[in-house]
C-alpha cells in the first residue's frame, strides 16, 4: 500500500468522525496560531526598537557634559558644560576610527510664524549634525559651513513644527521670529519619528550654532566655545568601541585630568543600546513562543488519545485487512499517515489563525507585529513531528494486533 492510498483511506476515516476529528485538531490548531502569533508580536517589537535606534543615527557615540566638583560638592552631570567646540575638531581630526564629529547646543523657545506659535526645541548645530544622524531635507536645502562662520539667520524645520506654524503651505522662505529674531525657513527636514524615550524628534528647529549662541540661547560665560553635547558617529559599527577609549583618552588630555580624576564628560554607546535591547527582544520572543509551545504538546496528547481510541474501534477493521493480505507495515503506516494528516490539517488551520490573529494585533491594539515566514514553516513542521512522535505507539499497536484475535473482536 502506497503513502497516497492510506492517505487516501486515512480522510476517509477523518470524515465518518468529523467533529471528533475537529475537537482532536484543536490543540494543534491554538498551538500554531499561538506560536506564529506570539513570535510576530516579538519581532515587531525587535523591529521597532530597532527602528528607533537607527533613527537617531548609527554608529552613534554621544559625549556629554559631565559633572564637576566646586569647592568640594559634586554636581550632577551636565552642571556645567565642559566640551567644546574644539573638542569635536580634535575628535574627528585626531581619533582615526571616527568618521565626522557635530557639536550642539540646545534650547527651548517660542516660534511665530504671523498669528501662529509653537513652542519647540531649538538646536544649534553644524553641517556635520546632518550627517552624523543621517539626517536628509525633505524640502529646501541644509545650510552650509558659511551660514555657521556668517551666524546667518536661516532655520531648518521638524515636520512637526512645520505642520503647527504652516499645516499645508509652504514653508520655504516664510520668515519665522524665534525669540523675536527673524529666521528665513531654507528647509523642511525628513521626518524621524518618535525617540527610543518616546520623545518627537520632529518638534525640533535647526539653526547655526553660531547663531544660536550669539543670537538665541546665548554663550557660556566660562567659555564661548563650549557646547552642551558632541555627537561623533564612527567609521561602521565595530569602530564605536574602538573609538570610546580613544575619545575619552584625548578629553582627558585635552581636559588636563590628573590620573586618579574623574571625568568631566559622559559617552553613550548607543550600539550598546541596541545590542541590549534586541537581546531582550530576542528572549522574549523566545519566551512567547515557549510558551505557545505548550498548546502543540497538549494537542500532540490528544491526537494520540483519539488514535488509541481509534484502534480499539477499528479493531476487527485491521483483522479484516491482515486477513485479505495487509502487512503490519502496510497498517503502521495507515494509522501513521492519519496522525500526520490530523496535524498538517490543525497546522495549516493555525497558520491562518496565527497570521490573523497578527495582522488583528496589529490593526486594533496599535501594536506592531512582523510576520517571519521561518516562524510559520517552524511551527507547521513542529506540528507535522508531533503528529508522528505521538501517532506512532497507536499505529504500532495497530499493527501488531493479532489477525484472528482482532477478527473476534466486538
Amino acid at each position: 500500500m502506497n503513502l497516497l492510498a492510506s492517505a487516501r483511506i486515512a480522510v476517509a476515516a477523518l470524515r465518518v468522525n468529523a467533529l471528533r476529528s475537529v475537537l482532536t485538531m484543536l490543540g494543534i490548531i491554538i498551538g500554531v496560531g499561538a506560536v506564529i502569533t506570539m513570535v510576530a508580536v516579538g519581532a515587531g517589537a525587535q523591529a521597532r526598537v530597532a527602528e528607533q535606534i537607527q533613527s537617531l543615527g548609527s554608529n552613534l557615540l554621544i559625549v556629554l557634559s559631565g559633572a564637576i566638583t566646586s569647592g568640594g560638592v559634586r554636581l550632577g552631570s551636565g552642571s556645567q558644560l565642559t566640551l567644546t567646540e574644539d573638542d569635536a575638531w580634535a575628535m574627528q581630526r585626531e581619533v582615526a576610527s571616527i568618521q565626522v564629529a557635530a557639536p550642539t547646543v540646545r534650547g527651548t523657545a517660542q516660534v511665530v510664524y504671523v498669528n501662529l506659535n509653537w513652542t519647540t526645541v531649538i538646536q544649534g548645530v553644524t553641517p556635520e549634525y546632518l550627517e552624523v544622524r543621517e539626517w536628509a531635507a525633505a524640502a529646501g536645502k541644509p545650510f552650509t559651513q558659511e551660514d555657521v562662520d556668517g551666524a546667518t539667520k536661516v532655520a531648518l524645520l521638524g515636520q512637526t513644527v512645520a505642520l503647527n506654524l504652516f499645516a499645508d503651505a509652504d514653508p520655504l522662505g516664510q520668515i519665522i521670529r524665534i525669540k523675536h529674531v527673524p529666521f528665513t525657513v531654507v528647509g523642511v527636514l525628513d521626518r524621524k519619528g518618535q525617540s527610543t524615550q518616546g520623545q518627537d524628534q520632529d518638534d525640533v528647529i535647526l539653526i547655526p550654532l553660531s547663531t544660536a549662541k550669539k543670537k538665541v540661547l546665548g554663550v557660556s560665560q566660562a567659555n564661548a566655545r563650549a557646547v552642551g553635547v558632541i555627537l561623533v558617529k564612527a567609521r561602521d559599527t565595530g569602530a564605536t568601541k574602538d573609538a570610546e577609549p580613544e575619545i575619552g583618552a584625548l578629553l582627558r588630555q585635552r581636559h588636563h585630568l590628573q590620573r586618579g580624576q574623574d571625568d568631566d564628560f559622559g559617552i553613550r554607546n548607543l550600539s550598546e543600546i541596541l545590542e541590549s535591547q534586541e537581546a531582550a527582544s530576542r528572549v522574549l520572543t523566545l519566551l512567547l513562543a515557549a510558551i505557545a509551545s505548550v498548546s502543540l504538546l497538549v494537542g500532540g496528547i490528544g491526537i494520540m488519545n483519539i488514535m488509541l481510541v481509534s484502534v480499539t474501534e477499528r479493531t476487527r477493521e485491521i483483522g479484516l485487512r491482515m486477513a485479505v493480505g495487509a502487512r503490519s507495515r502496510d497498517i503502521l503506516t495507515q494509522f501513521l499517515v492519519e496522525a500526520v494528516i490530523l496535524s498538517l490539517i490543525g497546522g495549516a488551520i493555525g497558520v491562518g489563525l496565527g497570521v490573523a490573529s497578527a495582522y488583528g494585533i496589529a490593526y486594533f491594539a496599535q501594536w506592531p507585529t512582523l510576520i517571519q515566514p521561518e516562524a510559520i514553516l517552524v511551527a507547521v513542521g513542529f506540528a507535522g513531528a508531533v503528529g508522528v512522535f505521538f501517532g506512532f505507539y497507536p499505529a504500532r499497536k495497530a499493527s501488531r494486533l493479532d489477525p484472528i484475535e482482532a477478527l473476534r473482536y466486538e
